[in-house]
Formats: C-alpha cells, structure tokens, sequence
C-alpha cells in the first residue's frame, strides 16, 4: 500500500504524540499536535477527492483479468492504491 503525502504527516504527528513525555510542557505539546492531526484527517478527505477527481479524468489506468480488459474508476484506484487491505 503506497501512503499519501497527508497519511505520511499524519504519521509523524502521531509519532510525535507517542514519545512526548508527561510533563505539563509535554501534554501542552501533546495538544498541539493532537489538534494538527485533526487538521490533517480532514486535508486527507480532501486529497483523496483530489486523487479520485484526478484519475477520473486524466489516468484511466486499466487492468487485464483473464481476456478482460477494464477500466479502474477513480474511487477503485484509490481503495486499490492507497488503502489498507
């Protein structure tokens, strides 16, 4: 599964968060950053419409299965790209 650049930012956020220690400065910081990664889940919703809208219209990527050839709409190259399985 390829990552997008948001889900990458998410990560780093989220690792962030894990290691900051339990000091006040800490869990202050651990705001922040929680408050960020709010941010970026709804940035995430955004990029995928962008990468759905974008492979509709321009990377129209087919598959073969067998004998058949299909074409992947934009929201199956998503799911088959950047989602887990």
């Amino acid at each position: 599964m390829k990552q997008t650049a948001i889900n990458q930012a998410i990560l780093m956020v989220r690792n962030r968060i894990e290691i900051i220690d339990e000091t006040l400065m800490g869990k202050h910081s651990a705001h922040h950053l929680q408050q960020i990664e709010r941010g970026l889940y709804l940035l995430l919703k955004i990029e995928k419409e962008q990468i759905i809208k974008a492979h509709g219209k321009q990377l129209k990527k087919t598959q073969t299965a067998g004998n058949y050839e299909y074409w992947l709409t934009g929201e199956q190259y998503y799911k088959e790209t950047y989602e887990k399985k």
